[in-house]
């Protein structure tokens, strides 16, 4: 399970060192790909859940078959290296409008790297959203 929140910066390679927290489930490898407004980066068993469930709903008809594919196509496996930094394709980077300064955050199943910028536009409106789940949960 994957929690917290973490700011990092991209080196001039494109690579990011992941919070140590989340290494020892990323051990033998992780796969990158585009989210809405980030990068997100899933174990492979999780990655491969998502990927089934994106292929029903485009059998389904819920889904268009072009989602499926840049979803498909743009996704990376990628393995930390021994100082647990992990490189992001330019095309991700881009995608996410990462730059230099980075938030890495943990959404449970998945992890997310985002651009300063999109994170902080994110959760400003994130602690209304919150409370409106916990009513909704009974907490």
């Amino acid at each position: 399970m994957f929690l917290g929140t973490f700011e990092h910066s991209l080196d001039d390679k494109g690579r990011v060192v992941l919070p140590s927290a989340f290494r020892s489930s990323l051990t033998e490898a992780g796969i990158l790909a585009k989210l809405d407004a980030c990068v997100g980066l899933w174990t492979p068993e999780e990655f491969e859940k998502v990927a089934m469930l994106l292929q029903e709903k485009v059998r389904d008809g819920e889904v268009s078959q072009d989602a499926l594919r840049v979803f498909a196509a743009d996704a990376a496996t990628v393995r930390p290296d021994s100082q647990g930094r992990i490189s992001i394709p330019q095309r991700l980077r881009e995608h996410s409008g990462l730059d230099r300064d980075l938030v890495i955050t943990g959404r449970l199943d998945r992890i997310e790297i985002w651009s300063v910028e999109r994170w902080a536009a994110v959760s400003a409106n994130a602690d209304s959203k919150l409370a409106s789940a916990v009513s909704v949960l009974g907490l």
